[in-house]
């Protein structure tokens, strides 16, 4: 445990550092499963994964050292399991928030959870919910964002772009995350209260292609239409010729040119 001056509540108070893990997921997974409770807020940050995992078992490499690869860990038994991606809503728009003050207006968020700048990838989420019934126990919240990384693996990562890149200068990892657990908290609590609606229209109004024509592929086949929603249980909606339509996470394709 490492006493912070992070100006938060509780998420990040107790700072947990590693050189290196296999997951921050993973560690703090087995943390949560011991006997001994774990302080709501907790935050596992690594140096280097070795193991590090992104939606649908994709694999995030990271250059260690360089960028933020950290794991937070949340309670939010208020919540039902149905409306559970409202979770994903609050996190992805505490990043997207924190990251705005490093990146005036570039910073948006690409259904389900990927954040971006322009059409570049800069960093990802991996929720990891672990219910009890149709409870929610914990949330293991797993966040990798390229911060001073100006090498990717095309193979890997493409489009891949940091904090660095766009800066041309190298950003405090510490007062980085500082920012980050400041706001997730801040919409944590707000999803806390029970105000989804405006988590929602938050969510949608940074999103990535929000209201914008542009080319998806959807079973094969390539489709234009427009973002207009994402609903409480995830599904996003695009307009196609008319039409609207929702689909799941894999269900589309987002294609990086317009129709």
């Amino acid at each position: 445990m490492q006493n912070n001056t992070f100006s938060t509540l509780f998420v990040g108070q107790n700072l947990i550092k590693l050189l290196e893990v296999d997951s921050t997921n993973n560690f703090l997974k087995v943390l949560v499963s011991n006997s001994e409770p774990l302080t709501e807020g907790t935050v596992i940050m690594a140096d280097k994964q070795f193991a590090g995992r992104g939606q649908q078992n994709n694999v995030w490499h990271a250059e260690p050292g360089l960028n933020l690869t950290f794991s937070i860990y949340l309670k939010p038994s208020f919540l039902p399991v149905s409306r559970q991606f409202l979770l994903n809503m609050a996190v992805s728009i505490g990043i997207r928030n924190a990251l705005g003050l490093f990146v005036k207006d570039g910073a948006r968020i690409k259904w389900p959870n990927d954040i971006y700048y322009g059409d570049q990838k800069m960093g990802g989420v991996l929720i990891e919910n672990i219910l009890s019934g149709a409870t929610y126990k914990a949330s293991i919240i797993g966040i990798g964002i390229n911060v001073n990384q100006v090498h990717f693996d095309p193979k890997q990562l493409k489009k891949a772009t940091s904090l660095r890149e766009i800066l041309q200068q190298d950003v405090n990892l510490i007062e980085l995350l500082a920012e980050i657990c400041s706001h997730i908290e801040k919409q944590y609590l707000q999803l806390k209260s029970g105000n989804y609606s405006q988590l929602m229209e938050d969510y949608v109004n940074g999103l990535y292609k929000f209201n914008e024509p542009a080319a998806y592929r959807q079973n094969g086949e390539v489709i234009e239409g427009r973002i207009i929603e994402v609903t409480q249980s995830g599904l996003l909606g695009v307009l196609t010729n008319g039409t609207l339509k929702h689909y799941n996470f894999k269900e589309i394709e987002f294609l990086n040119h317009t129709p």
